[in-house]
């Protein structure tokens, strides 16, 4: 309310000429306990989706580990239930040729709470499991709920 009294509006920057920033700050995790602030304007850091209560996470395990591991669904869970209580987990393999090995294998966690999946989104996003870097970002419930798994163009 201030800053309206002020002269400011939203989606316009700060200043005499609107030249500030009109977007916020986020923080990207960088290491167990350390982190930074990125400008989310001028990078793609922070734009993790729509906070929901699902998240996906991608590039965490190939279409092999999947296959041979029948107790991922189990550890996962376990491992991520640090966040919150989580009401489901669905690990689904996708098939054909032209499907990248990062993206392969996508693990659906839903969490009782938003507020787990968003430290689940924030603290694995980035983080390496097995050599790999694992991508976190949230996903939209209804998808979750029709069990529409699959990437369109726009997941990442």
């Amino acid at each position: 309310k201030m800053m309206k009294k002020m002269g400011w509006s939203q989606g316009k920057g700060l200043g005499a000429r609107n030249q500030g920033m009109n977007t916020a700050l986020d923080t990207l995790k960088t290491g167990s306990r350390t982190g930074k602030i990125v400008d989310m304007s001028s990078s793609s850091y922070g734009l993790k989706g729509a906070p929901s209560r699902c998240v996906l996470l991608t590039n965490m395990v190939g279409p092999e580990e999947a296959a041979e591991d029948p107790m991922l669904e189990a550890e996962t869970k376990q491992e991520c239930s640090k966040y919150g209580s989580i009401q489901n987990c669905v690990i689904h393999v996708i098939q054909g040729e032209n499907v990248p090995e990062d993206q392969a294998v996508r693990i659906f966690l839903l969490f009782d709470r938003q507020e787990g999946a968003m430290k689940a989104t924030i603290d694995l996003d980035g983080r390496f499991f097995g050599g790999r870097a694992v991508k976190a970002t949230f996903f939209p419930e209804t998808k979750f709920f029709n069990k529409d798994f699959d990437p369109e163009e726009t997941d990442g």
